[in-house]
């Protein structure tokens, strides 16, 4: 492809000097015709000469610092669609002609990422469905085979593992929505501070079980604000459910909300552990879990997009024996979704 769009700028350039010659000798014959006289066949050939250099000159090099560049984009267009993503071009030539290097190198640029990116959540979706699969086909093919009796003990643990998968496919799906800037919020007026109240209740049992303390402070006076509750419900009882898996017996998690000038918080601190800074850089991944954790490594990052459809920021802060502290802040009106990761 490369060497044909060569051929055709030479082609293009000899037809040009062709018709610059013929248009030189016309004007060269109009100008002699208007002062009456007739130059010399050696002065006019001087002339043409003299001009048609000049000229020729001027397109050989705009041609060459334009093909050769125009050139290497279309060899490398033919690399992408053969298959070798992420190929670059060196930025060179004319000042559009970088322009579209450069928007071209970036492009290739995400479509490497991406693609890598879909190979990572392919491996990490195959590891995660393998487990509860393989405890659930192993429980009934013990059954079927005699070796369990059918009964509540060995019939629950399969139940459970199928309610991880339709956790897990939900997860999946309201990541993947979000991610691709799809997911439909149902925006109402809310009241932020009853539905943390609730949120919290419903994680009490399971953090009186656990030996773990949990502490709610809002606001009497917090303004109603325009979200979709359902999905800032999901985002609270992730922060929550995270919070309560990572603090020891005996600790504390503590759940706030407030409003400033123009926007609403809630921030989750747990007494836990904390987490170390190599791993606090990587929290918001799909599928990372830190060493030791249960979790299949999705709650942070749909808290995350939940919060950027809506408009908002979530950041976290932790230090190794402290604890740690999720916060985000929701805009008290509808803002433009953030979908970028």
């Amino acid at each position: 492809m490369r060497r044909r769009l060569m051929w055709r700028f030479g082609v293009f350039f000899l037809v040009f000097i062709l018709a610059l010659a013929v248009l030189l000798a016309f004007l060269i014959d109009i100008i002699s015709s208007l002062f009456g006289g007739h130059p010399s066949g050696a002065l006019s050939a001087f002339l043409a000469l003299l001009v048609l250099v000049v000229v020729v000159g001027g397109v050989r090099h705009l041609l060459r610092g334009t093909a050769a560049p125009v050139g290497d984009l279309v060899e490398a267009a033919g690399r992408v669609e053969a298959g070798e993503i992420g190929t670059q071009v060196e930025v060179r030539g004319p000042s559009e002609v970088r322009s579209l290097a450069r928007a071209f190198n970036a492009m290739s640029a995400r479509l490497e990422e991406t693609d890598a990116s879909r190979r990572r959540l392919l491996a990490d979706v195959s590891h995660e469905l393998r487990t509860p699969l393989t405890v659930m086909q192993g429980t009934l093919e013990g059954i079927l085979d005699g070796l369990y009796p059918a009964d509540e003990a060995h019939l629950v643990p399969v139940l459970e593992e199928t309610r991880v998968l339709a956790r897990l496919i939900d997860d999946l799906r309201t990541l993947s929505l979000s991610e691709a800037g799809v997911l439909r919020l149902h925006r109402e007026p809310t009241d932020l501070a009853q539905l943390v109240q609730e949120v919290t209740a419903g994680h009490r049992a399971a953090a009186d079980d656990a030996g773990v303390a949990i502490g709610v402070q809002t606001p009497a006076d917090l303004r109603p604000i325009e979200v979709d509750p359902s999905r800032i419900r999901q985002v609270i009882g992730n922060l929550v459910a995270n919070a309560l898996r990572f603090s020891p017996a005996g600790g504390r998690v503590s759940v706030d909300a407030g409003q400033d000038a123009d926007e609403t918080w809630v921030s989750v601190r747990d007494t836990g552990p904390g987490i170390d800074p190599e791993s606090l850089e990587h929290v918001f991944d799909r599928f990372y879990r830190s060493p030791g954790s249960p979790g299949t490594g999705l709650g942070l990052p749909i808290a995350r997009n939940l919060v950027r459809a809506h408009g908002g920021q979530i950041s976290i802060n932790s230090s190794p024996g402290v604890g740690t502290e999720v916060r985000f802040t929701l805009p008290d009106a509808a803002a433009e979704p953030d979908q970028g990761r």
